[in-house]
């Protein structure tokens, strides 16, 4: 019973350590995400903001929410600049600007490129091996899941 009260303990901590990044715990942008939320994303201001954003960032899941917290961070990073500061993470990842609906376009082409890589030797796999092998069907679903 000790043994998984430490384990507990234990797990706690880990989870209190991972509580974001230096950006993510900085009160100006705490401050200025719920106050832009409270701007932006709520009745009248939620409608026009939904009226102004491109078609491809709705299409993209991009909200109201994720364009304060984008700009917010850049409101952060300015400060950090300005004192002489190192640009801190945010969410986990660096600041970069947004190209179109994509915040890490070349994370993005890589991952594209990875996604179909991984469909052409799918295929591949299902031309050359038969169907009556032991680990086809295993093989074909791990293809597919890890795909998504």
């Amino acid at each position: 019973m000790a043994g998984w009260a430490a384990r507990l303990v234990l797990l706690a901590g880990a989870a209190a350590l991972a509580s974001g990044s230096q950006g993510d715990r900085e009160p100006v942008y705490r401050d200025c995400v719920l106050k832009c939320e409270e701007q932006n994303c709520s009745g009248g201001a939620l409608k026009h903001f939904r009226s102004r954003q491109p078609i491809y960032m709705s299409l993209a899941g991009w909200t109201c929410r994720d364009d304060c917290k984008y700009e917010c961070m850049w409101v952060t990073v300015g400060l950090y600049l300005q004192e002489g500061h190192k640009v801190p993470q945010f969410h986990g990842k660096w600041p970069f600007s947004r190209f179109l609906f994509f915040q890490e376009p070349a994370s993005a082409v890589a991952s594209f490129l990875n996604g179909l890589a991984s469909l052409v030797m799918l295929c591949r796999y299902r031309t050359f091996v038969p169907v009556s092998s032991p680990m086809y069907h295993t093989c074909v679903a791990f293809a597919w899941l890890s795909g998504r």
